[in-house]
């Protein structure tokens, strides 16, 4: 089970672990409003399948996650609909962190500080494995996403954009 770049235990991992997950680690360096486009990069994977966790709110301040291909936005008009909400809008960071307790860029969707509604993009849900933050900046998780499903109950949606 240990690997040579093992990074130190996050809430997510711990939630993995303590749910018999199987999953990779993969640090990189973390690079300010790199996203997931750059881990991607620097990582060598293919940005379709590194997923962004997104922190949002609906317009009575809910906070909500959506998890959404690196390489694509979120149509929050299609989300709202989707879910049954009058508007859907990213949180301000500060709020996310407050929400998640993570960092902004360092947000995973496993082991949040609060329990909140999770929405994966439809087609994530067909990937063989994804790469998925580990709840630190800089670390991504590589994993099945129908884990997603299982551990946060994730709804699928379809709300992607072309970025």
């Amino acid at each position: 089970m240990a690997k040579k770049e093992h990074v130190s235990e996050t809430p997510a991992t711990a939630l993995l672990r303590a749910n018999g997950v199987a999953f990779s680690e993969h640090p990189y360096e973390y690079l300010e409003h790199g996203g997931a486009q750059h881990s991607a990069a620097v990582l060598g994977f293919d940005p379709f399948t590194v997923v962004k966790t997104l922190i949002m709110e609906d317009e009575k301040a809910r906070p909500l996650v959506v998890l959404m291909h690196g390489n694509r936005k979120v149509s929050t008009k299609n989300l709202a609909r989707q879910i049954g909400a009058k508007s859907v809008e990213p949180c301000k960071p500060e709020v996310a962190n407050r929400h998640s307790g993570y960092l902004v860029g360092g947000t995973s969707p496993f082991g949040t500080r609060k329990a909140m509604p999770v929405y994966i993009e439809e087609s994530i849900l067909a990937l063989s494995e994804i790469a998925i933050n580990g709840g630190r900046r800089g670390f991504l998780v590589r994993l099945d996403p129908q884990v997603c499903v299982r551990l946060l109950g994730a709804k699928p949606v379809n709300c992607a954009l072309a970025e």
